[in-house]
């Protein structure tokens, strides 16, 4: 019998330890910009949409937050992966909802797996995408009352606020650049 230390050990590979520790300036720059990325995104919604059908603000941002301040250099922040990911996402997503809302279950696996072949394919993969996909079929009656719209408000401008302040915040300290590619 194999004993479990052992069966970890193994799992884990020749790879020992954890990921290793950013620097405090980098923790520091990665909580500006999610804070300010989002407050924007807030604001906006605040500002403009208070009071109205729409709403900029959907769950996904928060994942997309952590990639695009706190992973600057990961190919999935980057700003075609960031906008495409969400776009094609919610296209996906809001169909599944007009094709199988009969269906809830069907539905929502069909939105999460063809937005990520959908991704793949277009080279726009952004997990927070996944997210995005599903809002658009679990959300709320509101949510579904936009129809496509969804796509342009909040699924378009929403990635496009992080990304301008992502572009900002990004590029004040010198250990830190983004985007790394744009396309």
């Amino acid at each position: 019998m194999v004993k479990i230390s052992e069966y970890f050990r193994k799992m884990r590979g020749t790879t020992r330890g954890s990921p290793p520790r950013v620097s405090n300036a980098e923790i520091i720059w990665s909580w500006i910009g999610a804070f300010l990325g989002i407050a924007t995104v807030a604001w906006v919604d605040q500002f403009f949409f208070t009071g109205t059908d729409l709403s900029l603000m959907i769950g996904s941002f928060g994942a997309s937050a952590v990639l695009v301040y706190g992973a600057v250099r990961s190919p999935l922040a980057q700003p075609r992966n960031l906008v495409g990911g969400h776009i094609l996402s919610a296209i996906v997503g809001v169909a599944c909802w007009k094709l199988f809302h009969q269906y809830p279950w069907l539905a929502q696996a069909m939105a999460v797996a063809t937005a990520i072949a959908l991704m793949h394919a277009t080279r726009t993969l952004h997990p927070p995408g996944g997210a995005t996909a599903l809002i658009a079929v679990i959300g709320s009656a509101g949510i579904h009352k936009l129809g496509f719209l969804y796509v342009l408000i909040p699924a378009t401008v929403g990635p496009l606020i992080l990304l301008a302040v992502g572009v900002v915040v990004n590029n004040i300290p010198e250990s830190r650049r983004y985007p790394e590619i744009w396309f």
